[in-house]
């Protein structure tokens, strides 16, 4: 469910790539503010948590992360900036070992080495990204993965609505500031545009913190690969982009990937047979 709002989101993105990059995360932060607070207000649930540390550190890592996926959407073609952001389920799982002490099998890293593989063979080596797109790109995959470590963390301690609200409580005063100094103002339908950013991001956000607060870290991040596929469908018919037989190939790969990372101990139990 969160994939398929991320996804629509990307799209939204994109259409507005002729606005400031930091201007598109203000109005999405807004947007999530003013929503979230509404709601831990009207439930009586107290805004700043209990464990502010580790929610200032989500909310950080955060803003990073959205600002740098944000910009490889608006300055890369749909399908490579959504296929560089959605490294960030191997971040994930790296640092879950440390930050959560989450278990990883040993054969679940060959999962994750072919998801990526696949990744790489559904796009290929894109020449119109330069050398700081993917550098930007590859920092907000990182940035994502320490997000959702910390997402982990709060789990038992904080509620959903809670997790979200750092984010923008955080990124508002950044961006805001920057803003200030290189604004261009919406136009028509750009205000639908970001509307529709902070919605499909509001919905997102929920139903993933929602996942890693409740499920296996490793296994949850690796279900965000499919949001490379959404990236391809919608790119086919907003955008034309089409599939070629390394694409479909590269489906295959991370399609198996997932589902051997998924069903880890079944196919072990399978195969012990």
């Amino acid at each position: 469910m969160a994939g398929f709002f991320f996804a629509i989101m990307n799209v939204c993105v994109k259409f507005v790539s002729h606005l400031p990059t930091l201007e598109v995360v203000l109005f999405r932060s807004i947007f999530s503010f003013v929503v979230t607070y509404y709601y831990l207000r009207k439930n009586n649930i107290p805004p700043l948590g209990n464990n502010i540390p580790v929610l200032t550190l989500r909310g950080i890592a955060g803003c990073l992360g959205l600002i740098g996926s944000f910009y490889t959407l608006q300055h890369i073609p749909l399908a490579s900036a959504v296929t560089i952001n959605y490294l960030s389920p191997f971040f994930t799982a790296i640092l879950g070992i440390f930050i959560v002490k989450q278990s990883v099998r040993p054969v679940q890293f060959l999962y994750f080495a072919l998801a990526i593989a696949g990744v790489f063979l559904l796009k290929g080596f894109d020449f119109r990204i330069s050398t700081l797109d993917v550098i930007i790109g590859l920092s907000a995959a990182l940035f994502a993965g320490i997000a959702y470590n910390m997402i982990a963390r709060s789990k038992g301690n904080e509620h959903p609505l809670v997790v979200i609200f750092y984010f923008p409580l955080l990124t508002i005063p950044v961006v805001g500031i920057y803003t200030l100094f290189d604004w261009k103002t919406p136009i028509g339908i750009d205000w639908l545009y970001l509307l529709l950013i902070g919605i499909c991001t509001q919905v997102a956000q929920y139903y993933m913190t929602l996942s890693y607060q409740s499920a296996n870290l490793a296994k949850v991040a690796s279900l965000n690969y499919l949001g490379v596929l959404y990236a391809l469908g919608f790119g086919y018919i907003f955008y034309q982009e089409t599939f070629n037989t390394m694409s479909l190939i590269g489906i295959l790969v991370i399609l198996i990937g997932v589902f051997l990372n998924l069903y880890d101990r079944q196919v072990y139990k399978f195969f012990k047979k």
